[in-house]
């Protein structure tokens, strides 16, 4: 570990001192198939919001290819190339940077050149036992759950938990120590999604000033100021969307009653898990005064509407089809689903992320 805080204090000297105001990258992509070489290019992208985003493109020529730019600040990035579905993931900065990969294999790819990209491969490295064992633990827990024995598969469930609350614990002291490397941010952004705006803010108040202009940092302030508006305590943010009428519903026309705002999706598998749950408790408490907004991430109307009656879900949907740009889930910082705000009867924020028995258990405590 301080072998890699030094490397990064190095690293920082050489990206704000060095001369390169540019990046280079080039690289070959072995292995295409004849009847893709033909016009062949690779696209530079990004991910945004749940959607890939072409940032250049180059043809490939002979198996080789060359990207030029500049960036602000070192950056994830992907290298694709159409009709293939892997992806080479590096680190972009302004160096000569470059890649050697196979179309079949874009996953292992070779990166040289690139002092943030060989950071964030030490950090991979450092996690790798952790996920194998936790993988092991998976066969394990499986072959026990497939054989039917519930108390082993219970022990293995805890174990399996106990791992990922190490590496979750591993993740933050690399965050503490390492207050200068252009990955941290990144890593932050991994863990954030079960933090409160203010433990975001506290971790990025650590930061090394020189990282704070980092397009990762930018997006976990806007996290956490937009978390800090959702809080527990706080009046629920009003929105509206169209029902699968077409018809506008407004959140605020809902208050009177507790209310429970599902945000979920029907390509969303733990949704869909989850549902069942959701319409016990409100077949059981709505007519005691309990209700549900659902909204969805879904694009295919279609599909949307399906799930709706597949699952037997009663209470008003409604959704702008915008999948992970839905206007209420950005509102509300949703980053990942299932997620839900329950409000008291004047739209206050009471509880989050409500599932399974302890659902229940708040809507009794409320209602019985």
């Amino acid at each position: 570990m301080r072998n890699l805080l030094l490397s990064t204090v190095a690293g920082l000297v050489l990206f704000s001192c060095t001369t390169k105001t540019q990046y280079i990258v080039t690289g070959t992509l072995e292995g295409l198939p004849d009847t893709l070489q033909e016009d062949a290019k690779v696209y530079l992208q990004q991910r945004k919001s749940g959607v890939w985003v072409d940032k250049d493109s180059v043809d490939l020529v002979e198996s080789s290819f060359t990207f030029t730019g500049t960036v602000d600040f070192p950056d994830m990035y992907y290298l694709g190339v159409k009709g293939k579905r892997g992806k080479v993931i590096f680190w972009l900065e302004n160096s000569e940077i470059n890649i050697q990969t196979h179309v079949d294999t874009m996953n292992k790819a070779e990166v040289t050149g690139s002092l943030v990209h060989n950071e964030y491969t030490d950090y991979q490295d450092q996690l790798t036992p952790y996920y194998d064992k936790n993988k092991d633990l998976y066969y394990k827990w499986k072959e026990a759950k497939d054989a039917g024995d519930e108390e082993l598969e219970k022990e293995l469930a805890a174990a399996r938990e106990a791992i990922w609350e190490e590496i979750k614990e591993f993740q933050k002291k690399f965050i503490k120590d390492n207050p200068a490397s252009f990955t941290t941010p990144y890593i932050l952004r991994t863990i954030a999604y079960g933090m409160e705006g203010d433990e975001i803010e506290s971790y990025i108040e650590e930061f090394d000033e020189s990282i704070k202009g980092s397009p990762f940092v930018t997006e976990l302030l806007e996290r956490a100021e937009k978390l800090k508006k959702v809080a527990i305590g706080q009046p629920a943010p009003d929105f509206t969307q169209n029902d699968t009428s077409g018809h506008p519903v407004t959140l605020s026309s809902l208050f009177g009653n507790y209310l429970l705002i599902d945000f979920w999706a029907a390509w969303c598998g733990p949704c869909r898990v989850e549902n069942p749950n959701v319409v016990a408790v409100y077949n059981d408490y709505h007519e005691k005064g309990f209700d549900v907004l659902g909204v969805s991430l879904d694009r295919d109307r279609e599909r949307w509407l399906k799930a709706i009656k597949d699952d037997g879900l009663i209470w008003t949907q409604v959704s702008d089809l915008k999948y992970w740009s839905n206007e209420a889930s950005q509102m509300y910082a949703v980053f990942s689903i299932p997620s839900n705000f329950l409000l008291d009867r004047e739209g206050i924020i009471i509880a989050r992320n409500l599932r399974g028995e302890d659902f229940r258990e708040k809507i009794a405590e409320l209602l019985d």
